[in-house]
């Protein structure tokens, strides 16, 4: 289904020895990564020394409570939020060291995000909010972005409504409209947070199974959720509490 989608990824497998410019030899390598933030009520530490490995080709769920730390351990990954102290590698990128810029122009390319409230532009049609990371990174030619959104919109089975606006569209297929979105550039990594969690159960089973179609297609994604049922049928689950990993389950999917 996706097999025409992506054609530059580059794996932690290319590089010389298997390893990447920074000596990372996985996908995602987190190293004592500690985030403090400051409050009115003192610091709060919300991820205490935490390291994580993610290879090329995984499907990960990261689990927890509420206030765990899981979004904030995510937000290390896609370099949305940056480490007090400690080391994130993003394949050959060694994210913690990044400004702002650096990290948003990098994100746009490497990393696709889709949140669980959707974050489109409502003023956009659907086939712009789609083109936006390619006008933005300045990724393919302007003339060939309409033919990626639609192709794009289409595998999602949203083609029909690529020129409404996203309220005219049920929540289900804005969160469509965000996979998209979030493969516009072909980044290697997709980092979902919530992304089933504003959905019904059939809408939420529907872009689950999309999500395993692209780990099958090559994709990288790492899940954050509170669906334990869906968590029980990935490859891979790390759980997270009071700001530590606490447990690594691994486990034979059956997503059927």
């Amino acid at each position: 289904m996706f097999k025409t989608w992506f054609n530059h990824n580059k794996t932690v497998s290319d590089a010389p020895n298997g390893y990447n410019r920074n000596g990372n030899e996985h996908l995602i390598d987190l190293r004592e990564v500690v985030k403090v933030y400051n409050t009115s009520a003192g610091p709060f530490t919300a991820l205490k020394g935490v390291d994580l490995q993610v290879d090329a080709g995984e499907f990960v769920a990261v689990i927890g409570k509420s206030g765990s730390g899981k979004s904030t351990l995510i937000n290390m990954i896609t370099g949305i939020d940056r480490p007090t102290s400690g080391e994130v590698y993003v394949s050959d990128t060694a994210v913690h060291t990044l400004n702002e810029g650096q990290i948003a122009s990098w994100r746009g390319r490497n990393v696709g995000v889709i949140f669980q409230f959707f974050q489109l532009l409502p003023i956009l049609s659907v086939i712009d909010n789609v083109m936006l990371p390619m006008d933005f990174c300045n990724v393919y030619r302007p003339h060939e972005r309409p033919e990626r959104a639609m192709d794009l919109l289409e595998q999602v089975g949203l083609a029909q409504h690529a020129h409404k606006l996203p309220t005219a569209i049920s929540g289900g297929e804005q969160q469509r409209v965000a996979i998209a979105r979030a493969l516009a550039n072909d980044p290697p990594l997709l980092v979902a947070d919530e992304p089933t969690g504003n959905l019904d159960s059939k809408t939420a089973e529907s872009v689950f199974q999309l999500f395993y179609n692209l780990v099958e297609h090559g994709k990288t994604i790492v899940m954050v959720t509170h669906d334990a049922e869906r968590a029980r049928r990935m490859p891979r689950a790390v759980v997270v509490a009071d700001g530590e990993i606490v447990d690594h389950i691994r486990q034979e999917a059956a997503h059927a």
